[in-house]
């Protein structure tokens, strides 16, 4: 017989949206609203906190529209942390703020690492995972057995992203996380079933240590997943839940629909959304994002040790679990004015508080003295209402009438009084929970930038009738925040005294960042440069270009230049910094000031500025796509998986007539922006398809994913994640080597007549060369000879390999392809090992006719152009792509 009080899923229902007129406080109007689900004591007076009126988002937004999560309508008020998509965000501070105790849905804190897995309604209650591993009772459980066969509970329950306040770190050092403000955390009331019971009924066996769980968010690396230590699981105090319901309604997409782990007093990235999977081990997890995420390194541990170093990141003892001790100023708001005249003689400061593992805040301090005295704060435990009464909530029994232990967050108020504030320069923060740790004064940086917690500093400036209030910095790209100001004058925010200089003590002294930063300008150097004289240098005769405001001549640097004289020329009379700062190394900056001749003066910088556009907007399609001196916008129509890092993307162009316009031997440039940063990735490629195919061009690429510590191709996951219909930006075309046909060459503009190519690639090198082979074979008139050298690790990495031994047939008399492989197949026949300059000797005599074209990783064409040099070729013979 169908309950009456579950929907056709049989899911219960969700209360009643609350009246529209609900203050936006910790207490509703009493009595609290009832419904069947609720039951009929004496305990139903005691007012308890409900969520705050829920205006579900119905439709998508139009940036997201053409990213994987075009299924997930959101709300428009959140601010997002990695650019449209994976969606990371938070609420504005003041906003969560507001809600109260409990956040409503569409405003909780969001943290994605890919897309949203779409889960139909009519999937829901079917939706099943398994447990596994060490037990002696395998289990796999719908989502109607977890709610028909377990005993279901609510509990108010406080998330926090372990990279809350972040954006503080990145202020000091950059470091490998995304910016995330004061409000990556949000409450909500949960229910479902308590973890250890489906735990206790798999049976674990004498050596299970560890639960490991995975979610269905199919990542680069993988499904997300993570492990908690068995004994916290079976802990009752702890609270570990499997939830399907938040505030009483079913999971929304991007917080874990249907089902969901919650663990309070923990960081968010245990918290598995999306559960597919509780795995019983007797070792923590080894998935990727355990091993490589949630962790505090030790400070002293830099982005580029931790990168080189894997033992950092398996070292189990940086893993973090329960969260610190953290609190925020909510009230003064960001950027909020204090008028003193006629102003009330107290000002209420506000904000919140947490701490992990169950443990209680026990006291909130504020300072206006920089920590030389501090006053205790009021605190507001709206958690401790919920153990006043024995009730069901939401279809489940609410569990917090016999706990100790702390789940949520709390709100304290600090009476302050308005003329201490105006002889104020600031007011700090700090809490303490019940195992009397403390907030810190100083920040610990780590190389992920989790866990910040030092104090918490709100500046007070005066200006004539008016205080003005400046809290450390705002989320993500968005400006303000004394952090930024003071950085911004050269302060040094790691000195001890937040960036600013007090009253007797030594100037700042720069911080190792800036110590480092490597100087590109010619000392003492004043040379005031003018638009119209930079416009005359925008030609192949003496192009002169611009770098951060500084102009180089880049005549004599034109035949060295690794990417040929037309990569200067391109830039001549341009502002080239995104492209430079995005793509050359610490070395070539330091070359830089050799180059120097002078500075633009502000009216040219204004000219510059404004006579600039970052995309070509002409809006009539040339016969060519390509230019050399603007980027252009191409749609990625198609994208084909070759192997498992290997695809083939389709880009179109600006009309169905038009061509790439790109010489056989070069290459372009992509232009992509970091989700995170929003810094230019740029990098250069070769395409695939035909010089004269038009209105398509296909870019094959080999995806860099991040393994074994290293940190992946910043370029080629984005361009892996980037969903059909979005655009990449295209230049060019660049490059020192052109060819012709029927041997005739272009190097640095001088033509030369070769008779042999002895091609040498690895990996992904082998597009530019496959270009130049196919420009060969496919003239019958040009006699060139080739052999090529492909060096790969397996079999599967060997790329073009079909369309290579399709033009190979048929001229094999003047043509040769070797593949040799490190890690080969028993049944491979074919060469082992690395190319060295012995294989290239053993199966090939070297003459002054020859030209040898490189293109591979870096150690590869180092090694490779020593081992020649040594064997008797000369540098005019070495073309490196």
């Amino acid at each position: 017989m169908e309950d009456p009080n579950t929907d056709s899923h049989g899911i219960p229902e969700k209360i009643e949206e609350l009246d529209s007129q609900q203050p936006k406080d910790f207490l509703p109007p009493s009595p609290p609203p009832t419904d069947e689900n609720t039951s009929d004591t004496d305990d139903e007076k005691v007012e308890i906190p409900l969520p705050p009126p829920t205006h579900a988002p119905t439709e998508v937004l139009g940036i997201d529209l053409k990213t994987p999560d075009s299924h997930v309508p959101r709300d428009p008020r959140l601010i997002r942390l990695t650019g449209v998509h994976p969606f990371n965000v938070e609420a504005p501070l003041t906003d969560l703020f507001n809600e109260g105790f409990l956040t409503s849905p569409e405003l909780f804190y969001v943290r994605n690492h890919g897309a949203v897995p779409q889960v139909s309604d009519d999937d829901i209650i079917d939706w099943k995972f398994t447990v596994e591993g060490l037990v002696e009772k395998p289990l796999t459980i719908s989502l109607r057995r977890l709610m028909s066969e377990y005993e279901q509970v609510t509990c108010p329950i406080t998330l926090v992203c372990a990279g809350n306040r972040r954006k503080e770190q990145n202020m000091v050092r950059k470091s490998k996380g995304f910016s995330w403000g004061a409000a990556g955390l949000s409450t909500a009331l949960f229910t479902g079933v308590i973890m250890a019971d489906v735990i206790r009924e798999a049976r674990p066996t004498r050596k299970a240590r560890y639960i490991c769980m995975e979610g269905a968010d199919k990542l680069p690396n993988g499904f997300y997943g993570t492990s908690v230590k068995l004994n916290w699981v079976m802990d009752p105090n702890r609270g570990f839940m499997l939830a399907y319901k938040m505030n009483g309604e079913t999971l929304r997409p991007d917080h874990g629909r249907p089902l969901r782990v919650v663990i309070p007093g923990q960081i968010g990235g245990r918290s598995v959304k999306w559960l597919t999977k509780l795995i019983v081990t007797d070792k923590p997890s080894d998935n990727w994002y355990h091993i490589y995420d949630n962790r505090v390194l030790p400070t002293m541990v830099s982005p580029e040790e931790s990168a080189n170093n894997p033992k950092w990141w398996t070292d189990d003892r940086y893993a973090i679990y329960d969260l610190s001790p953290n609190s925020a100023i909510c009230y003064p708001e960001h950027e909020e004015q204090l008028c003193l005249a006629g102003a009330s003689n107290t000002y209420r400061a506000r904000g919140y508080a947490y701490s992990g593992g169950g443990r209680r805040i026990t006291r909130v301090e504020i300072s206006l003295d920089k920590g030389k005295s501090w006053r205790l704060a009021d605190i507001e435990y709206a958690e401790d209402r919920y153990r006043e009464t024995e009730r069901n909530l939401f279809g489940g029994r609410l569990d917090m009438s016999w706990r100790e232990s702390c789940f949520c967050w709390c709100f304290w108020s600090l009476e302050l009084l308005t003329n201490e504030l105006a002889e104020a320069k600031d007011i700090f923060v700090r809490a303490m929970d019940e195992s009397m740790n403390i907030q810190p004064r100083d920040m610990y940086w780590s190389v992920l930038g989790m866990m910040n917690n030092p104090w918490f500093r709100v500046t007070i400036a005066h200006e004539g009738d008016y205080l003005r209030f400046e809290h450390p910095t705002q989320p993500a790209l968005m400006p303000g925040g004394w952090m930024e100001r003071v950085k911004k004058a050269g302060g040094n925010l790691a000195n001890g005294f937040w960036g600013e200089r007090l009253e007797g003590e030594d100037p700042v002294v720069p911080s190792e960042e800036q110590a480092k930063a490597i100087s590109m300008v010619k000392d003492g150097l004043q040379n005031a440069i003018s638009i119209d004289e930079l416009r005359k240098h925008d030609k192949e005769d003496q192009p002169w270009f611009v770098v951060s405001g500084e102009v180089y001549n880049g005549t004599a640097f034109m035949k060295e230049h690794p990417g040929g004289a037309q990569s200067i020329i391109s830039a001549a009379g341009l502002d080239s910094s995104e492209e430079f700062l995005a793509i050359h190394s610490e070395t070539a900056k330091a070359m830089m000031p050799e180059y120097h001749i002078g500075s633009l003066d502000e009216a040219a910088k204004t000219a510059l500025a404004e006579g600039e556009t970052e995309i070509d907007q002409s809006g009539t399609p040339s016969e060519k796509f390509l230019n050399s001196k603007a980027w252009k916008k191409a749609i990625l129509h198609g994208k084909r998986i070759v192997s498992w890092d290997t695809r083939i993307f389709t880009y179109k162009l600006e009309h169905p007539d038009q061509r790439l316009g790109l010489p056989v031997g070069q290459h372009l440039m992509v232009r992509l922006r970091d989700p995170a940063t929003r810094e230019a990735v740029i990098r250069s490629y070769t395409p695939i398809s035909e010089i004269t195919e038009r209105g398509f061009m296909d870019m094959l690429v080999k995806v860099y994913f991040a393994e074994s510590g290293g940190k992946g191709g910043k370029m080629s996951l984005a361009m892996d994640a980037l969903p059909i219909g979005h655009f990449i930006e295209m230049k060019g075309p660049i490059g020192k080597f052109e060819y012709i046909g029927k041997g005739k060459c272009l190097i640095s503009g001088t033509e030369r007549f070769i008779k042999n190519f002895v091609m040498i690639c690895g990996g992904s090198g082998i597009t530019p060369i496959y270009q130049v082979f196919r420009a060969v074979i496919r003239d019958a008139e040009d006699k060139t000879e080739c052999i090529i050298f492909d060096g790969n690790r397996l079999f599967e990495d060997i790329l073009c390999k079909e369309e290579l031994d399709v033009l190979l047939a048929g001229n094999e008399h003047r043509c040769k392809v070797l593949h040799t492989l490190t890690k080969g197949p028993e049944d491979w026949t074919g060469l082992r090992g690395r190319i060295t300059a012995k294989l290239v000797q053993e199966n090939y005599t070297r003459t002054d006719e020859t030209l040898v074209l490189i293109c591979g990783p870096e150690a590869m064409e180092k090694t490779m152009h020593k081992a020649l040099l040594d064997d008797g070729w000369s540098d005019d013979q070495l073309m490196f792509f």
